[in-house]
């Protein structure tokens, strides 16, 4: 297995898979900068999923 990176949220920042503890951070992901862009590519899969699930809007 290659590298694994993740973003820490308690620091904002990339970080290789020894960091800080899974519990503060989102990942793993393959290449450091997917996981620079994992705050933005979990907002736009929240978004498309409020879009797609009528419950939601109706709600």
């Amino acid at each position: 297995m290659g590298d694994q990176w993740w973003f820490c949220l308690k620091h904002m920042a990339v970080e290789p898979e020894k960091g800080c503890p899974n519990k503060d951070r989102m990942g793993p992901y393959e290449t450091r900068e997917t996981a620079a862009n994992a705050l933005k590519t979990a907002a736009d899969r929240n978004k498309k999923w409020q879009e797609a699930d009528r419950e939601w809007n109706d709600g």
